[in-house]
């Protein structure tokens, strides 16, 4: 069975943006969501998870959050904007009690190829 990896895009509700790749977005959503590793994110209470893709391999899944992190501000909402209008917290009813609530592990439909490789926004 082939591993999914996330590129993620994550938002505090003030508008400090973060991007990052995993291979478990739940499990790592969770952890920004518990500042369970000091840095940025807990700094900055960047929880709230406004964007991610899905692709099978990790060097795409590398190279697209390098690409991203690479771009002006303007860029990445308009991303962000393209799958979350709202900017809705889009991991809001994933947990209870710590933990998730329904069985999908954020895969959405396949996107445009980038360069990077074939990614899939959620």
């Amino acid at each position: 069975m082939d591993k999914t990896y996330f590129v993620y895009m994550l938002s505090s509700r003030g508008g400090v943006l973060y991007v990052g790749v995993t291979g478990n977005l739940v499990r790592r959503v969770l952890q920004h969501r518990h500042h369970a590793v000091p840095g940025f994110t807990a700094r900055y209470n960047v929880t709230r998870l406004v964007y991610f893709e899905a692709t099978n391999s990790i060097k795409a899944a590398i190279c697209r959050e390098k690409q991203i992190k690479r771009w002006r501000r303007e860029k990445k909402e308009r991303l962000i904007r393209r799958m979350n209008p709202e900017w809705r917290d889009l991991a809001a009813h994933w947990y209870a009690d710590g933990r998730r609530q329904d069985s999908r592990d954020g895969e959405g439909d396949p996107s445009t190829p980038r360069p990077c490789g074939p990614l899939r926004s959620g």
